[in-house]
């Protein structure tokens, strides 16, 4: 498939701020039980506002994909069937419950607004936070089956892309906040730098088994069946017209395949390895100013692993535009 830059910003900016939320209630819950101290209000709204730039950030991005954006209203209209139009609905439901939790936090709100009187501190951010967690997994869960339920891009079609997306987003999310915490929360720098270490291993691990599972794939087409010749050797000399088409630009990278190849080691350095290796040199020398260039590391790789994920999907098409492709 012919990448476009719009859906990669969408997909791997939205991912760090659903992976942000996902840190940030996570050190709230944390002290609510009192196994880590309780996060500074200016950290946990400037982390709310981190949050909802990233997304409203990766919703902007993706106008630039749509040819007639007066109309992209009309993309939620298919929500019963359609998992593109659940993420339409689902991301602005995302963006305005981060934003509500990040000014329940501003504005030091609680249950006793409303006559409760709670059994401890925070209980109307946790709550909201409960809820707003359920919203960002069902944001991953729409954004991830927007490719795995196309069953005839055979790459796409598998659970590892919900997982993948899930774990990538959730990782460079926390990675994030590390590097915000080491400014605002000096104390909770540790606990975001784990968990981002262990995420960004667990997507290593995911990731890769994607990508052997790629290189395996029998498919169901052949050139035999695109073109209705069931003879054994068959090879195409000519594209039979002089220019491109639509198919030809939209279905296929376009890339040279070295060039493919380079990309894919690179987004598994740059997305996973390095950020892996700076988090844990942080970690065991105390050096807190990696963890921030651990983040634009491993946003660089995740750019490339967004490429590489749309490029590697070989659509049928393909098979009779051989010449081209």
């Amino acid at each position: 498939m012919h990448p476009a830059f719009s859906v990669i910003f969408l997909t791997t900016l939205i991912g760090v701020g659903q992976g942000l939320f996902i840190a940030l209630y996570s050190a709230q819950a944390y002290s609510a039980i009192g196994v880590l101290p309780k996060p500074a209000l200016v950290f946990m709204t400037t982390g709310s506002v981190f949050s909802v730039a990233f997304l409203v950030g990766g919703l902007v991005a993706s106008i630039f994909h749509l040819g007639r954006p007066e109309r992209a209203w009309r993309s939620a209209a298919m929500w019963r069937t359609s998992w593109l139009s659940r993420e339409v609905i689902v991301l602005p439901m995302a963006i305005a419950a981060v934003a509500a939790y990040g000014v329940i936090h501003y504005q030091g709100w609680d249950l006793t607004l409303i006559g409760i009187t709670p059994p401890f501190p925070g209980a109307l951010s946790l709550l909201v936070g409960t809820l707003t967690t359920v919203v960002i997994f069902a944001l991953f869960v729409c954004t991830g089956m927007i490719y795995a339920c196309i069953r005839f891009l055979q790459e796409w079609a598998s659970p590892l892309t919900v997982i993948n997306y899930m774990l990538i987003g959730t990782g460079s999310g926390f990675t994030f906040a590390a590097a915000l915490s080491t400014q605002y929360e000096p104390a909770l720098t540790l606990f975001f730098a784990g968990w981002a270490l262990a995420l960004t291993l667990f997507a290593l691990i995911t990731r890769s088994a994607s990508l052997i599972r790629n290189q395996r794939i029998k498919y169901r087409s052949t050139i035999q069946s695109a073109i209705g010749v069931r003879h054994t050797r068959i090879r195409q000399e000519s594209q039979g017209f002089l220019g491109g088409s639509f198919n030809t630009r939209e279905f296929f990278h376009g890339a040279h395949p070295w060039i493919f190849r380079f990309i894919k080691w690179l987004f598994i350095v740059l997305g996973f390895i390095m950020p892996a290796l700076l988090l844990g040199y942080g970690i065991s020398s105390d050096a807190p100013k990696l963890f921030i260039f651990a983040f634009f590391v491993q946003y660089v790789g995740l750019i490339a692993e967004r490429w590489f994920f749309f490029a590697q999907a070989n659509h049928p098409q393909n098979l009779y535009y051989q010449l081209v492709s």
